[in-house]
């Protein structure tokens, strides 16, 4: 697969092209809308089955095998959104939902990009560790928990009533943490056989369902693309500068607990890459107000 495959493979894939057609929906000022009650169990639907493949992947791999890792994994995952956090708001100047949206996106991991790094890898014939997908699937959940934290931490000083416990227990208790955890749990814990009775349900349908949460969310994006032109350049240049910034610390970390040449490469996927599943399904239940102009169209590009 060739970069130009590569990138055929992010923009023209199903789910990214109902994002399109949500934005062009707007444009067209067409009456396409989606009931809130809709959206809740798309949702709902998306973080619960997203920690439940991940689960799964753990559990084919054992926890010893993947202690390391994981570990490094984690450190990633809760570094590199406390690093987007703070440089969009020196920077770009953000708010804090802004702020905290693009740290949520940035700090997890595209699935599609990661896949195609895979399929990149195989055909040149680059050996890579066979437990990648568990570590692509355990960068989602701290991402968007330190993204979340971030987010009610530097709100609750316009609320100086609020104390820090009263914050963490407002992320830990959030609908968004609570279905991944309980998605990952399930699919990490229960036995084969029930994790097959599940995939019918979690797993068959979850493209089709992230077709309609995307559609959804390019109707939202239409209607507030007009707010991320008028942050002009500096978006796009972080949008540039950054994948490759945290590409590289990736590259860094994976030599450091010795993983191979592909793993490695592969590391540096999970690290720059930016998610357009879970993150888009997590702070548009907990962060309702933040820009999808900003942080879905920068993802994706």
């Amino acid at each position: 697969m060739d970069s130009l495959s590569l990138l055929a493979s992010n923009l023209f894939s199903p789910p990214v092209i109902a994002f399109g057609a949500g934005i062009a929906s707007v444009w067209l000022r067409s009456d396409l809308k989606f009931p809130e009650q809709v959206y809740q169990a798309l949702t709902i639907y998306l973080l619960l089955a997203i920690g439940f493949k991940g689960g799964t992947a753990i559990a084919a791999y054992g926890i010893t095998q993947l202690a390391m890792p994981l570990l490094i994994t984690l450190f990633a995952g809760a570094l590199i959104p406390i690093v987007v956090f703070f440089a969009t708001r020196r920077f770009l100047k953000m708010n804090v939902s802004d702020a905290a949206a693009l740290a949520a996106h940035y700090g997890s991991v595209s699935a599609v990009t990661f896949m195609a790094s895979l399929a990149f890898l195989s055909k040149q014939g680059v050996h890579y560790e066979g437990f990648m997908p568990a570590i692509m699937a355990a960068m989602e959940i701290p991402a968007i928990f330190v993204a979340m934290l971030l987010a009610k931490k530097f709100k609750k000083q316009e609320n100086s009533n609020m104390s820090t416990w009263a914050t963490l227990h407002e992320v830990l208790s959030g609908k968004s943490f609570i279905l991944l955890l309980a998605g990952l749990i399930a699919g990490a814990v229960s036995s084969p056989e029930g994790r097959e009775l599940i995939k019918p349900f979690l797993i068959a349908p979850f493209y089709g369902v992230l077709m309609l949460f995307l559609l959804e969310m390019g109707l939202i994006a239409g209607e507030r693309l007009r707010d991320a032109r008028q942050a002009g350049p500096r978006l796009v240049v972080f949008a540039i500068v950054a994948p490759i910034l945290q590409g590289a610390l990736g590259i860094l970390l994976a030599y450091a607990i010795g993983l191979s040449q592909g793993g490695a490469t592969i590391f540096a996927v999970i690290c720059s890459s930016a998610s357009y599943i879970a993150a888009p399904a997590a702070v548009r239940a907990s962060l309702p107000e933040a820009n999808p102009g900003y942080y879905v169209t920068t993802s994706l590009g």
